[in-house]
């Protein structure tokens, strides 16, 4: 079935700017008529195309869309690795564009979490030596610092695992060291780029029931990139790009239920049947 995409990009505009149920909460996020273009040769490449979005504290965001979408240029951006072409980004009332690159580096060591595909341990550090290495970063290693740090990997599971080594860890503990690492700085913003993608399925659903507990309990804003529907029932709000455009938002939970496992539904609504249309798959990547 043909998508009108002018009229389905005006109504993603519509309701990505407040969430349901909680327009009345400062967002943590706030990405206002967001472009960016990259130059390829001479003709320039529109990478977004007027992106809104807000993500208030405690709201776990699930970002979606096929491979050229804008996923990666979106993050990169949240992340202040990028700086947009025109329209604002504000993180935790501040606004991205007004800093200079060194301030920049300082607002993401200190109110920014990340957590990749590739975890990027440090092979010769401990699982509490890689997670306290951010307090280093921003000499904020204390007592304190380090009772968090055993706190925070106990929270997750590895309260035995402290001492060992990221190759004596299993792939699903290293991912978990990650998003310990990724919160220790106790970060407004938590952003996961495909996350599970090396882990076998029941790791995964671990790793993402994990993030996103973390994620509402110490009201943190989080946006999880990824391919798989499967995932998407930890989110409050699923979020698709398509063409640098946000195409289609879903933040109702009987709706994000029927994504994420549409075998259980006796109605899938016709927004979520478009995530199919449009190249996702709940099929894809199921050994993850």
């Amino acid at each position: 079935m043909a998508l009108d995409h002018r009229r389905v990009h005006e109504a993603a505009r519509a309701k990505s700017a407040s969430p349901v149920g909680k327009s009345m909460t400062e967002p943590i996020i706030h990405v206002e008529n967001v472009h960016k273009s990259f130059l390829m040769g001479k003709e320039a490449v529109q990478a977004l195309r007027g992106v809104d979005l807000d993500v208030i504290p405690g709201e776990m965001v699930c970002l979606m869309g096929p491979s050229g979408s804008g996923k990666t240029t979106l993050l990169a951006m949240l992340a202040g690795l990028l700086s947009s072409t025109s329209g604002s980004i504000i993180i935790d009332g501040q606004d991205l564009a007004t800093m200079k690159e060194a301030e920049r580096a300082r607002f993401r060591r200190r109110k920014i979490g990340f957590t990749f595909q590739a975890n990027n341990l440090v092979s010769y550090l401990t699982a509490l030596e890689n997670v306290e290495l951010m307090l280093r970063l921003n000499r904020e290693f204390n007592a304190a610092g380090r009772k968090r740090a055993k706190e925070l990997l106990a929270r997750l599971g590895l309260e035995e695992r402290l001492n060992a080594l990221p190759r004596q860890l299993s792939g699903g503990e290293q991912q978990r060291v990650a998003i310990a690492r990724a919160l220790i700085n106790q970060p407004a913003l938590v952003l996961a780029d495909e996350p599970t993608a090396s882990l076998d399925t029941e790791r995964a659903f671990q790793v993402v029931q994990t993030l996103a507990s973390l994620v509402h309990e110490q009201n943190r804003a989080g946006i999880m990139v990824t391919h798989d529907l499967r995932l998407v029932e930890y989110a409050d709000r699923v979020i698709q790009l398509l063409d640098g455009r946000l195409a289609r938002i879903i933040s109702s939970k009987e709706d994000i239920a029927c994504l994420a496992n549409p075998a259980n539904c006796q109605k899938i609504p016709m927004d979520v049947l478009g995530f199919e249309e449009s190249g996702e798959s709940t099929t894809q990547k199921t050994s993850l």
